[in-house]
């Protein structure tokens, strides 16, 4: 599924079952919402805590599922192509970082 197929669904999921969309500043609180349980999971995962009871039924693809349908739904609300908006961001990211990364030291 390309971006813009997926925002076309997102579309369709919301007024067939959705109703209509929630307002962007709640889109946005569920946005950081949800990019933090998607923190929750990788710092517990990856990170130096470890799982609570509560966090062991968490799921990885679906928490980063629920992030990416928020961001769509803003996305939506709000106008952006994300497509053409990935696209656009890839390629200022490679003219102004197309050496940046290689000379970093760190990262070797």
């Amino acid at each position: 599924m390309t971006i813009k197929e997926a925002q076309q669904k997102v579309d369709e999921w919301i007024k067939t079952y959705g109703v209509r969309y929630f307002s962007e500043l709640t889109n946005m609180a569920i946005l950081t919402e949800e990019v933090g349980e998607l923190a929750r999971i990788l710092a517990r995962t990856y990170g130096d805590q470890s799982f609570k009871k509560t966090d062991l039924d968490r799921n990885l693809p679906d928490e980063m599922a629920d992030v990416l349908w928020a961001l769509i739904c803003l996305a939506n609300q709000t106008g952006v192509d994300l497509e053409k908006a990935l696209e656009a961001n890839l390629k200022k990211k490679t003219e102004r970082d197309n050496e940046r990364h290689k000379k970093n030291k760190k990262l070797h």
